[in-house]
């Protein structure tokens, strides 16, 4: 009777996994394909390894609609965008290539603005006032929270503008990294003080 010694056999079951892998990753792909092709795909989301964490990003066929740092658990993020937004949520990372393109590009230092359609339709009122205006303060700039309330035109309103940045939907796209306060500290951070002192040093570099 034949025998094969456990090396051999180790290596077999790893080969067999290997291929078991591949072959899910290939009937995934064109899951994801299929989907987009009969459009049943209306959230496409892939994760992304930076410098501040693995970020969760979403897209719909309108852009760009989430960005979600590992502290908001992205399992909770995805199941918010299903309610929200549509149930047809898939693992698509092909279909956000160019997002993770230019985010790898940003970290790297390479990119000091974001060129990628957007879709705001999780925020609104004053909350997406706030959002849109936070695009116009340049890469390496802060603004201090009464300035951006000041902007908006609502001096008054500090308060509910760090409300509207600890809500921003598209962190690191959208910089309320930028918001800090009056004093010159710099605040607080939907994905935690460390990840914002990380950006700011990345851009004052």
């Amino acid at each position: 009777m034949a025998t094969i010694d456990r090396g051999d056999a180790n290596g077999l079951f790893e080969g067999l996994a290997a291929d078991s892998a591949e072959q899910l990753a290939a009937l995934h792909r064109r899951l994801a394909a299929d989907a987009q092709a009969a459009g049943l795909l209306d959230i496409a989301y892939r994760t992304l390894d930076t410098p501040v964490g693995t970020l969760l990003l979403a897209a719909t066929p309108a852009g760009l609609v989430r960005v979600a740092y590992p502290n908001e658990n992205h399992d909770t993020v995805l199941t918010t965008l299903a309610e929200r937004v549509s149930p047809r949520v898939l693992a698509a990372p092909a279909r956000l290539d160019a997002v993770a393109r230019e985010i790898d590009e940003y970290f790297a230092g390479a990119r000091t603005r974001f060129d990628l359609p957007l879709d705001l339709q999780l925020t609104g009122g004053f909350r997406r006032q706030v959002i849109e205006q936070l695009s116009d303060i340049g890469y390496g700039r802060r603004a201090s929270y009464a300035a951006v309330a000041a902007a908006v035109g609502n001096p008054r309103a500090v308060r509910a503008v760090g409300s509207a940045c600890a809500h921003n939907p598209l962190p690191v796209v959208i910089p309320c990294h930028r918001v800090v306060r009056s004093d010159g500290s710099i605040g607080q951070y939907v994905g935690g003080i460390e990840a914002k002192t990380t950006l700011l040093t990345l851009e004052a570099a």
